[in-house]
């Protein structure tokens, strides 16, 4: 069997694939190890975090930059260096010796050599500024909050977030998580399997923000629910494990087959359907519908710092027409008096507020029943917002909005 890849190297061509305009999960590595590809991954999502600052530190040294995954290992090692605090003899050597290792990036071995050593002696890398949000979303924001509230979403995003849990009902959170709105947090670097209550299905992995809007949705045991666009399930575990009857639909078949195995491990049941929402009709009227619409996922760039570097305004544009479309869609499977929790997991206003308030312009008989949650705040149509910055350990940011049709 042939060695494990490298962690640093597997971490480089993660970070040169995301600056090439891949998310994460799209670039392509070899067969490893999973503890080497998941330092491989803490690696990337690190020096994401600190992309700027890597910037900063590197761009002194050299007359030009190097090809993609030269400069992408040069980040690598700077996060290590300074970041995180590696012993410089060691970073310097493995990265050298990296490149020295692949025909493609031999040649650079000697500049990463000079270049590395001197940032080792660099000082001063905490006083640097945090990784800055994209230039056309921070304006977005500034505008909405002003410049305060968006350097606090920023320095939000720099921090590694923590775990969060679901617990199923009745069941006990791990030693020394701590309560969050609805959810149970735990440090960063936990591993996940290892933990008590993981095997036997007493939680899963959800952030808080995440959490809330099935618990906004309040179902009772029995009744008939709709999750839609409900893979991985995180939404769909909360709403079976109250006793709710769930049909859960996606798009995706392939992020069904993770619901699903989330369902088993958790010991929960639901109805899975692999269908286009706006092509599907459920054969009765339901309940309650959980509409976590597609969207930008701006909110989640604390989980995702690959996100920033891939995702444009004229995507904003695409999504925001598809909400408009699946809450007028999932609206109309409503029992009379039936309620729909609309939810996105984005910073911007034209794919939550907006969408709600147009919503209720074009329904006249649906009602917004502002929620009172732990942290956030009501919003002028009815629903409610979180920001990254709402809560000390960070949270995702949310939109959500309760909506019923009168009886």
């Amino acid at each position: 069997m042939s060695p494990s890849p490298d962690p640093r190297r597997m971490a480089a061509t993660l970070v040169a694939g995301v600056v090439g305009g891949a998310m994460l999960p799209e670039v392509s590595l070899p067969p490893a190890d999973p503890a080497d590809r998941a330092r491989a991954q803490r690696l990337a999502l690190a020096t994401l975090r600190n992309f700027a600052r890597t910037q900063t530190v590197l761009g002194p040294l050299m007359v030009r930059e190097p090809a993609p995954l030269v400069m992408a290992a040069l980040r690598v090692a700077t996060v290590e260096l300074l970041e995180l605090g590696e012993a410089p003899h060691g970073v310097v050597s493995a990265t050298v010796n990296g490149l020295k290792a692949d025909r493609q990036t031999a040649r650079a071995a000697g500049l990463a050599n000079a270049v590395l050593r001197r940032v080792a002696g660099v000082e001063g890398w905490t006083d640097l500024p945090v990784q800055p949000l994209p230039g056309w979303l921070r304006r977005r924001l500034r505008g909405l909050w002003g410049e305060e509230v968006v350097k606090a979403i920023e320095a939000a995003h720099h921090r590694t977030p923590p775990l969060d849990l679901s617990l199923k009902p009745g069941k006990t959170a791990p030693e020394g998580a701590e309560p969050v709105a609805t959810s149970w947090r735990l440090p960063a670097g936990v591993q996940v399997s290892a933990l008590p209550g993981f095997a036997e299905g007493d939680w899963w992995i959800q952030d808080a923000a995440a959490a809330l809007p099935a618990t906004l949705l309040a179902v009772q045991p029995g009744e008939t629910v709709l999750d839609l666009c409900a893979a991985p399930g995180g939404k769909t575990m909360q709403l079976a494990a109250l006793g709710a009857d769930v049909t859960a639909l996606d798009l995706s078949a392939p992020r069904l087959k993770r619901l699903e195995e989330n369902l088993a491990r958790t010991g929960l049941s639901a109805r899975i359907v692999a269908a286009d929402a706006l092509d599907w009709t459920p054969a009765e009227p339901v309940d309650a519908v959980l509409l976590d619409a597609p969207c930008s996922a701006t909110g989640t760039i604390r989980r995702h710092p690959d996100l920033p570097f891939v995702r444009k305004p004229a995507d904003v544009e695409a999504l925001t027409a598809l909400q408009g479309q699946l809450l007028d869609r999932a609206l109309g499977f409503l029992k009379p008096g039936g309620r729909l929790v609309y939810c996105t997991c984005s910073l911007l206003p034209e794919e939550g507020e907006a969408q709600v308030s147009a919503a209720l312009q074009r329904h006249p008989g649906l009602i917004a029943e502002t929620p009172a949650l732990p942290f956030g705040r009501a919003t002028p149509e009815g629903g409610w917002r979180l920001r990254p910055d709402d809560h000390e350990g960070g949270i995702d940011g949310f939109y959500m909005a309760l909506l019923r049709q009168r009886g």
